[in-house]
């Protein structure tokens, strides 16, 4: 009995036991993602145009992207406290809204609707902020990977949702705002004792590849079992058993990361301090520069960048260490004597403030590319719904479900293959981003065009596309920016996604969709004159809000994003070119 209580305690403190406990919470927390889905059921129940959808839309993005409330608390309260506020603040925000759609609760003023999805997404902020810093602690060497991951199963979370919506069998579409309120709720609460800081630091062990080899695999297996589930469903009529056992499937892939602290703690010995130390060493291949930075004085005063000779950036690391250090030494006696005013200025590559981040221009190339790659992105998860319907497509749970994997794959797959250009290559990580936008120029035009089957390739591109940002861009920052104040850096860049849907959705879509709507209204109500009767069975004479049908909805409005990716590309690449020389610097002792 004391043996089994020894592997129990020892299961229940297990890091892995925490990261998959985050990663069943993200699959639940991106809740966001589903907007696109939701938007048609709140349209058709409240009667709204285009543009108070799109206002929706804004408020969802700003409670999606507002973190800097749930990243304060973060440093003051323990991780359940945060997830039971997200989980209140979920239920509260959906639940009302479902009420409202329901007509169980009577319909309210427009920002008020604002502020409920507000709200709601708001607390998919605490459930991200939680699970990110809980497991970052736990894995401290592993920050790349474990981001990648957490933020890709946050994106999956509408196609899990979605295919939960298909198993319930039901016509009533207000069923998925339900969901949406419940369902990361209970998850949240049910985890909140598991997902906490453990000590992971110690727990290093040289199985942690093959672990994460298993996690990569998984995902791979998730993301093409949906693609083919939701293909399957949408060509084909398949019966409720067999929806049922496609997603008892479903479950079954995302319960399999559990075998990992299950077999690591039923085959882990007690380590003796001495031995956990060597375990917690790191191999040669995984030098990092944090490492370097180490072995580096902390601060690097700007006067040693004026002062220093030009060949010394040539001299091997050790040696190029050594003369800054003396020169260091020198200025400081100078300043002592009051012949030299010290200032600590930091170089990139080092750790800012967010203020000192914000008078630097590659922070704001950052900013700016960022807007225009995730806001042109955001604005195309908004609106699938209404994008898909226009050309003729009934169903748009469809398209959100696999813009989802989608994001998914771009997520995971973008901090994998940046990885590599990083470290491999020494290159800077926004070519791959750079690359990730030109993909997503290429999806926005075909959404213009409008040729058949160019929703799903649309879809394809620009939802990968979109995932890379947010597994390149967070790591490109902390590289360039530090990591001390990473996270209010971090809730900075997030403020890109809702200003850049604000533009392209609030401004340009929305406007535009609501124009052609009303053309074709006024084209409508001319033919009715003449042939009332027929457009009547026809349902064009049926109250409710304007709609758009055919691809000059949202043609000049995606030829506009297109444009602006391609923009957002060349911000990029004029990242890499000012930041070639810090990235050779940071990966130099990893190459070699």
């Amino acid at each position: 009995m004391g043996k089994f209580g020894d592997r129990l305690r020892a299961f229940s403190t297990n890091r892995w036991l925490v990261f998959v406990a985050a990663m069943w919470l993200q699959s639940m927390a991106g809740i966001g993602y589903l907007f696109g889905a939701i938007s048609p059921v709140v349209k058709a129940a409240l009667g709204y145009n285009q543009r108070q959808v799109a206002a929706l839309g804004v408020a969802k993005d700003l409670g999606d992207s507002v973190g800097f409330f749930a990243g304060s608390l973060s440093a003051v309260l323990p991780s359940w406290a945060m997830l039971l506020i997200g989980a209140a603040q979920n239920f509260l925000g959906y639940g009302w809204l479902w009420l409202i759609v329901t007509r169980q609760a009577p319909a309210l003023p427009l920002w008020i609707m604002c502020v409920l999805i507000f709200v709601g997404t708001n607390g998919e902020t605490y459930f991200n902020t939680t699970a990110l810093v809980t497991c970052i602690q736990n894995f401290p060497k592993s920050r790349g990977p474990i981001v990648g991951i957490m933020k890709g199963f946050a994106g999956l979370s509408s196609a899990i949702l979605t295919q939960l919506y298909a198993v319930m069998h039901t016509p009533d579409h207000a069923t998925l705002v339900f969901m949406v309120a419940v369902g990361p709720s209970l998850v949240a609460i049910g985890l909140m004792l598991i997902i906490r800081p453990v000590g992971g630091h110690r727990q290093v062990r040289p199985s942690d590849k093959n672990s994460f080899l298993f996690i990569y695999t998984i995902c791979l297996l998730l993301a093409s079992y949906l693609v083919g589930v939701m293909l399957v469903q949408d060509f084909m009529e398949l019966s409720d058993n067999m929806v049922n056992f496609l997603t008892l499937i479903l479950f079954i892939l995302l319960i399999l990361p559990i075998a990992i602290p299950v077999t690591l703690t039923l085959s882990s010995k007690t380590q003796h301090p001495t031995e956990e130390a060597l375990l917690s060493e790191p191999s040669k291949g995984e030098t990092s520069t944090s490492q370097e930075k180490e072995d580096q004085p902390e601060v690097i005063l700007s006067e040693v960048e004026e002062e220093k000779p030009k060949d010394i950036d040539s001299l091997p690391p050790s040696e190029r260490r050594k003369r800054i250090a003396e020169l260091q030494t020198k200025l400081v006696q100078a300043a002592a004597r009051g012949g030299v005013r010290i200032r600590r200025r930091p170089h990139r590559g080092e750790n800012f403030t967010l203020m000192q981040a914000l008078v630097k221009a590659d922070f704001w190339l950052i900013w700016f590319s960022l807007l225009l790659g995730s806001g042109s992105g955001l604005t195309v998860i908004d609106n699938l719904g209404q994008m898909s319907q226009s050309v003729g497509f009934e169903d748009a749970h469809i398209f959100v479900s696999l813009i989802s994997i989608w994001n998914f794959l771009g997520r995971v797959g973008g901090g994998y293959f940046s990885e590599i250009i990083v470290r491999e290559h020494t290159y800077p990580r926004h070519v791959a981003l750079a690359i990730a936008q030109i993909l997503m120029a290429a999806g926005h035009f075909l959404f213009a065009m409008a040729w058949p089957g160019t929703m799903y390739i649309g879809t394809f591109l620009v939802g990968l596309g979109y995932g890379a940002h947010w597994a390149i861009v967070p790591a490109a920052v902390s590289e360039l920016f530090g990591v001390k104040h990473f996270g209010a850096m971090y809730n900075f860049l997030t403020v890109a996604n809702p200003a850049g849907s604000l533009v392209f959705s609030g401004l340009i879509a929305s406007n535009l969709y609501d124009s052609e709507a009303e053309k074709q209204a006024q084209q409508h109500h001319m033919t009715a004159l003449q042939s009332p009767r027929l457009l009547h069975n026809m349902g064009l004479l049926a109250d409710g809000p304007l709609k758009c049908e055919g691809s000059v909805c949202f043609f000049v409005s995606s030829l506009i994003m297109s444009a602006f990716c391609v923009v957002g590309a060349g911000l990029s690449l004029i990242i890499v070119q000012r930041t070639k020389r810090v990235y050779a610097h940071l990966y130099r002792s990893v190459r070699t």
